[in-house]
């Protein structure tokens, strides 16, 4: 790998999950009309990451609130996921109490789930309209445990309504892939609090903190936790980054 990541199309994935919805492409358009209709302020937009290295990081513009990462599902991914499983008692008490977190119970739900880590996470950087989606749905969950979230979700008709009309979105730039196909790639969300670079991802029990971080600093140190991803996939070329921030220029949305 060489650092730069491939643009589209690229989906999130069903796994032997029940509930199973459209995978939602890996495009900032699509994750923009689909956040902003939750009520997203359009001041916050969404912008392809072509690689980490400097060059390249100074096109996407500031600040960045989150990233979200699509990868390949491999053996050493799920090696990984299982060891944090194993071991996360050990590091619990190093996630900051203020970490939003859900787990992930529906099929292709992890394009969703991770616009729902990134905004949520982020919050103090923008105000959300108080009669939003957003707004509604982050004030009844946010007494509840990732489990009960994960329900509350399934339960959510409007929200499964948004995001298969962000799947069908006429931004995608392919053929939607039915629910019933299998697609190996996943996305998490990285996201800054309290000093600490987390990784959210709904298909694990928890929050993973990778170390600390500064907003100025947030780009870089997630380049730093996307290249151990990369690692992982050997010689897959399916990554997609897409950074959530501060809207500006053409290229964004």
């Amino acid at each position: 790998t060489d650092g730069h990541f491939s643009r589209r199309p690229l989906w999130s994935p069903a796994f032997n999950m029940g509930k199973k919805w459209l995978p939602l492409e890996s495009n900032p358009e699509v994750m923009a009309d689909f956040a902003h209709a939750l009520g997203l302020p359009t001041e916050i937009g969404f912008h392809d990451i072509f690689g980490f290295e400097p060059d390249l990081l100074a096109m996407v513009p500031q600040p960045v609130h989150a990233i979200l990462l699509l990868f390949p599902i491999t053996e050493a991914s799920e090696k990984a996921r299982l060891e944090h499983a194993a071991t996360r008692t050990n590091d619990a008490a190093s996630v900051s109490p203020r970490v939003w977190f859900t787990r992930q119970t529906i099929g292709n739900a992890c394009g969703t789930i991770g616009v729902l880590h990134a905004v949520a996470n982020t919050l103090n950087e923008y105000s959300v309209a108080d009669d939003s989606w957003f707004a509604r749905f982050f004030a009844a969950t946010r007494a509840m445990t990732p489990t009960e979230r994960a329900a509350h979700l399934e339960a959510d008709d409007s929200l499964e309504a948004a995001h298969a009309g962000a799947a069908s979105s006429v931004a995608s730039s392919t053929a939607v892939p039915t629910p019933e196909q299998e697609v190996d790639l996943h996305f998490v969300a990285l996201v800054h609090v309290d000093g600490g670079l987390y990784e959210l991802d709904g298909r694990k029990d928890a929050p993973v903190r990778h170390g600390d971080t500064a907003p100025e600093s947030f780009l870089v140190d997630a380049g730093a936790v996307v290249k151990k991803f990369v690692e992982q996939g050997g010689d897959s070329l399916s990554f997609n980054a897409i950074a959530m921030g501060a809207n500006g220029g053409d290229a964004m949305f």
